[in-house]
């Protein structure tokens, strides 16, 4: 069962896009926004760059989904969906506001006995806000504050406890390199007295290397600590890595990633290694100009289809 869904995701996330139109954003001649290279796509490393970065001025919807194996005595598997869409809004000259929104959808594993059972549904919705210079330096960073709501549809999926703490990224982009780091605490501040308090660390550091035809490494481990479990339970500590590419489906430039980390740490029953595998609908802005010639081709192209039908 886990081969066939290894293979099968892969398939997806690779196969398919390429099949339908194999061309990397910015090759030679067609940089201009139109069928040919995805809007805005001025060249891959540009786009790329800004797809590597979480406070980027690109509006981008991220869909990842997360399968976390061999849980328990029975070797279950945990299936968690990530949507969580990037929107940067300007808020002065200086300054951008990004809010991030990570929206779960979770398959939790329960009692194997007498059947397989587990809970499936929403997890609690985690919204951060950071606020980022609106001119780019060498260095790039952003602060804010992190929230937890507790929207999850079972008790199994969620914390059930409003909880809030700062969240600050920083990062470097140097030659074909992204490097950088993600940090935040949320602790809980409301909620059901039956369920347990939140102190939680998120910790996830991020280094890219960018290679030709949109083709990149990736390393994005994201390490947690639950500062109330004890010793034993209190860490996931991951390791490991993938491959992605920049590339577009018609009109649309996308991302996509796969990777696989084992778990160097983790809490007793927990999962010892996983998947992620991700597509992330990128979403630049168009000049006046960009968004003329991409009508102006698409024009053309609508005027050619009759004739090639004929």
């Amino acid at each position: 069962m886990t081969k066939t869904l290894i293979i099968g995701s892969f398939l997806i996330l690779f196969t398919l896009p390429l099949g339908a139109q194999d061309r990397p954003i910015g090759s030679p001649g067609t940089q201009v926004a139109t069928e040919a290279t995805p809007a805005a796509a001025e060249n891959a490393d540009a786009l790329r760059k800004a797809a590597q970065n979480p406070i980027a001025s690109l509006i981008s919807v991220p869909v990842q989904n997360n399968n976390n194996f061999g849980i328990g005595p029975d070797q279950r598997t945990q299936d968690v969906l990530n949507i969580q869409p990037v929107i940067p809004v300007p808020v002065s000259k200086d300054w951008n506001l990004i809010t991030r929104i990570i929206i779960p959808i979770v398959y939790q594993p329960t009692v194997s006995q007498p059947v397989n059972q587990g809970a499936y549904g929403f997890g609690d919705l985690n919204p951060s806000f950071f606020l980022s210079p609106a001119k780019a330096h060498k260095v790039i960073w952003g602060v804010g504050a992190t929230v937890a709501l507790p929207t999850a549809t079972n008790k199994y999926l969620g914390q059930g406890k409003w909880s809030m703490g700062p969240t600050v990224v920083v990062l470097m982009q140097p030659g074909k390199w992204t490097l950088g780091a993600l940090v935040n605490n949320a602790t809980s501040f409301a909620g059901p007295s039956g369920r347990a308090d939140v102190n939680q660390m998120v910790f996830q550091y991020f280094i890219n290397y960018n290679m030709k035809k949109g083709w990149f490494l990736t390393w994005q481990p994201t390490l947690t600590a639950n500062w109330e479990a004890s010793n034993g339970g209190r860490w996931v500590v991951p390791f490991g890595g993938g491959v992605g590419r920049i590339m577009k489906v018609g009109f649309q430039p996308v991302s996509l990633t796969a990777q696989f980390y084992g778990y160097a740490v983790h809490p007793a029953g927990g999962s010892p290694w996983g998947m992620r595998l991700q597509i992330a609908f990128l979403f630049p802005k168009l000049t006046k100009t960009q968004e003329k010639m991409m009508m102006q081709q698409r024009l053309k192209q609508l005027e050619q289809e009759p004739a090639e039908k004929k």
